[in-house]
């Protein structure tokens, strides 16, 4: 049963998220919702959200299928490229040279993310929710691409803020590996 929630999990959120990617249709939505559409999006997206973790939770604790095994050092791959997911993540937010160079970086981040995990996780939950992330982190750069969003292009004056960054990327990574994966996840990042 966490599977198939965790699947619809993913229809809900990634679906709300592929939706806006059709323009017209997004318009046609925003005027005759107005301010609802918002609301609406929100609710679906932490809708889809919530049902990812719970079935997520409800599969690895019930219906846990292996597929295959990865490799030992997949894992430190995965620990590595995460690094660079949690500066894209970021400098998603602060306009850098980093945010100039990559265009898009949360989606950036999404596929970054995805793959390193898919890296190191064989099972078929895993690949279920790292791949269709990265399938719609791949989908939503190429269809943003087609529609003419060059994303951000302009880099500031100096690198004080990509400085800024990277310093907060080092301190949030740090954070996720020590506190939040272990923790919340159940799966050390650090050590054994």
């Amino acid at each position: 049963m966490g599977l198939l929630v965790l699947i619809f999990g993913l229809i809900l959120l990634l679906g709300a998220h592929i939706f806006v990617t059709f323009r017209e249709w997004r318009a046609a939505a925003i005027d005759e919702l107005g301010h609802g559409y918002r609301i609406l999006f929100s609710l679906f997206a932490l809708a889809g959200l919530a049902l990812i973790i719970w079935g997520y939770g409800e599969y690895r604790a019930h219906e846990w299928v292996q597929v295959w095994s990865p490799p030992l050092y997949m894992r430190h791959v995965t620990v590595a490229l995460m690094f660079f997911a949690v500066v894209m993540i970021t400098t998603a937010y602060v306009p850098t040279h980093i945010k100039a160079w990559l265009k898009h970086p949360m989606l950036a981040s999404v596929k970054t993310w995805a793959f390193a995990h898919l890296l190191s996780n064989g099972d078929l939950g895993s690949i279920i929710m790292f791949g269709a992330f990265l399938t719609w982190g791949s989908y939503a750069r190429v269809a943003a691409k087609l529609r003419g969003d060059r994303g951000f292009t302009t880099p500031p004056a100096g690198w004080t803020k990509d400085i800024i960054v990277l310093a907060a990327s080092v301190v949030i990574y740090l954070l996720l590996g020590f506190y939040f994966h272990p923790y919340v996840i159940g799966v050390p990042v650090f050590g054994s």
